[in-house]
């Protein structure tokens, strides 16, 4: 009977020893598979006002948006197309400005508007531009002063639809797997080049 009972609660202990352990890396485990599941749900989690927000961004200062979005090296873009813009408006405005001004002294009755002097600075027995293409030039100059101000309206508007739509993209993972290339071959037969575009899938 002895040996029963010691085998009894040998094996009584060991079940218990057993179980224990069980309990033991079962509860170990279980903050681990809790933070791995919240890592995923964190990484798959798409934030509905990202792109929201970088449009607003974008709005109130270009380039701002693309900061937010983390891609710096569109910042220079930005600044020089926008740039480029506001350079050409500030040139016409000028431009405008001087023929207006030499127009405005020939129908005051003044001959003594910067057209009738040469670049040396001497004075012209007929003037260098007509008071009627003064006229023509500012219609021109007013013009491109209003396309200036459509590129520049125009890339201000491009810089927040970039940054918006570039914030949606980045939500979404891109499959390497599924790519679109172009194609180029040199056809050794008839020493021709075939172009074209290669769709790729890889499983």
């Amino acid at each position: 009977m002895i040996p029963n009972k010691i085998l009894l609660t040998t094996f009584c202990c060991l079940l218990s020893l057993l179980s224990l352990a069980q309990a033991k890396n079962e509860k170990l485990e279980l903050p681990k598979d809790i933070v791995v599941d919240s890592i995923i749900k964190k990484s798959n989690t798409i934030d509905a006002l990202h792109p929201a927000k970088a449009a607003f961004f974008s709005a109130i200062l270009p380039g701002l948006g693309q900061a937010y979005n983390k891609k710096y090296w569109k910042i220079p873009i930005v600044y020089a197309a926008i740039g480029t813009g506001v350079y050409f408006y500030i040139n016409n405005d000028n431009e405008l400005n001087r023929y207006r001004d030499a127009f405005k002294r020939r129908l005051a009755g003044f001959t003594d508007d910067e057209f009738y002097f040469d670049a040396q600075g001497n004075r012209l027995a007929t003037p260098r531009v007509t008071t009627d293409r003064l006229q023509d030039a500012q219609k021109l100059f007013r013009r491109n002063k209003e396309v200036s101000l459509l590129v520049i309206l125009g890339f201000y508007a491009l810089n927040i639809i970039e940054a918006n739509v570039d914030a949606h993209l980045l939500q979404y993972n891109i499959d390497e797997n599924l790519s679109l290339a172009p194609h180029y071959k040199f056809n050794q037969m008839d020493a021709s080049s075939d172009i074209g575009l290669s769709l790729n899938f890889k499983f």
